[in-house]
């Protein structure tokens, strides 16, 4: 065969992957599953009211012809970005596919379909609730990122490291319990797919359909096929996070994490810190 029938035997494989597994694996979530999803990470990672583990993740690609710098990334490889949020059984909620490397991870979710349905409440996100044990004030559903993304009333980051007191430290320590779940995630979406440890040999249009695919299969098994010991395999190397100046963090924003900071070091909160 040639190659170009190689290349489209593999576009349209993976394109019926998509569109047959998409509705029944990646849904849009319901009120309910977003429910199902902060228990989640109540009881796995002590984050109550966290509705997914958000982070991006490199493809390595091959330079696309007269691409020139946009698809070069911080880690110095070509590359299109996989934004996905994740939930406690390392299964992706919603996916982001195709943005060019050079942009950052803030960047792609602000211009994403995901980044604006929540940041305009199209989410069906249920309603601000206490925090367990609290009395009060109700805290916002949220997301959690590393220090990439922008902090807003719906998406928390953790506190700059320079000069953390005791209780920044712990909302710190108890974001990253959440947050490495998205980690965990594209840890075994790599491993079971490998295809992704080397440069794709597709043109970018080819490489997106390949990662749809790849996406809904890794829900699929999350789903249908988990054994333990696959997860214990999986290797998260140290996060080398490209930290950008992108604006002040909103007001609303910053009590919101306050809210949180406070909660985590409060006695309804607690949780012991590592020593």
């Amino acid at each position: 065969m040639g190659t170009s029938t190689i290349a489209g035997v593999v576009r349209a494989t993976c394109s019926a992957i998509w569109w047959r597994l998409k509705a029944s694996v990646l849904p849009p979530p319901t009120r309910q599953q977003w429910l199902d999803i902060a228990q989640g990470f109540l009881e796995r990672a002590q984050f109550p009211n966290c509705i997914g583990a958000l982070d991006g993740k490199h493809i390595r690609v091959k330079k696309p012809p007269n691409s020139g710098s946009q698809y070069y990334n911080y880690k110095q490889f070509f590359s299109v970005v996989l934004l996905a949020l994740a939930d406690t059984n390392y299964r992706f909620i919603i996916v982001d596919i195709g943005s060019y490397g050079r942009t950052a991870d803030a960047r792609i979710f602000r211009a994403s379909r995901m980044g604006r349905w929540l940041q305009s409440n199209q989410l069906d996100v249920p309603e601000p609730a206490n925090l367990p044990g609290s009395s009060g004030p109700p805290a916002p559903y949220v997301v959690v990122g590393d220090e990439g993304f922008a902090l807003s009333p719906h998406l928390m980051r953790p506190f700059p490291r320079r000069g953390l007191d005791a209780k920044r430290r712990h909302f710190n320590y108890r974001l990253s319990r959440a947050r490495r779940y998205v980690e965990c995630a594209f840890g075994i979406f790599s491993n079971k797919w490998r295809v992704f440890l080397s440069a794709i040999q597709l043109a970018p249009q080819n490489v997106n359909v390949v990662i749809q695919a790849c996406v809904v299969l890794h829900n699929y098994i999350r789903t249908y096929d988990t054994t333990p010991e696959e997860e214990a395999d999986v290797y998260i190397p140290p996060s080398q996070t490209e930290t950008l100046p992108l604006g002040r963090s909103g007001s609303v924003g910053l009590r919101v994490r306050e809210l949180f900071s406070d909660y985590f070091s409060s006695p309804e909160g607690s949780f012991p810190l590592p020593q």
